[in-house]
């Protein structure tokens, strides 16, 4: 249903900028799950896009473990971030003053990497 969502959305649109939405995507939803539990309910969605877009599911793969891992913004998201919170006498907005542009700064890398690396 999501994979037909998106792919209806940007019906139009090349394949990096539908793997792009589909990163960021993932990358907010990251922030509210944890990366495991969201690798494991998008890579369904991931695999259904790639077969939609006539691509290797791995690209797809490796494009969703690179935005799981950016949970960077909230922290809900990795134990870690919970785990120092308290401790380290941080606040939420401090993970969104820090975590938001480090998350921006991984989207940017992934946009021009990505297609260098997998020929998209």
């Amino acid at each position: 249903f999501l994979s037909e969502i998106l792919i209806d959305i940007l019906q139009n649109s090349n394949r990096m900028t539908i793997i792009m939405s589909f990163y960021i995507f993932v990358s907010v939803t990251t922030n509210f799950i944890s990366n495991n539990a969201c690798a494991v309910l998008f890579t369904p969605i991931a695999i259904d896009i790639a077969n939609k877009l006539d691509l290797d599911p791995k690209v797809m793969a490796i494009a969703l473990i690179f935005a799981v891992n950016t949970s960077f913004v909230t922290p809900l998201a990795y134990q870690t971030n919970l785990l120092v919170m308290g401790p380290g006498h941080y606040k939420f907005i401090d993970y969104i003053k820090l975590g938001l542009p480090l998350s921006i700064i991984c989207w940017i890398v992934f946009y021009f990497s990505f297609p260098l690396i997998f020929n998209i």
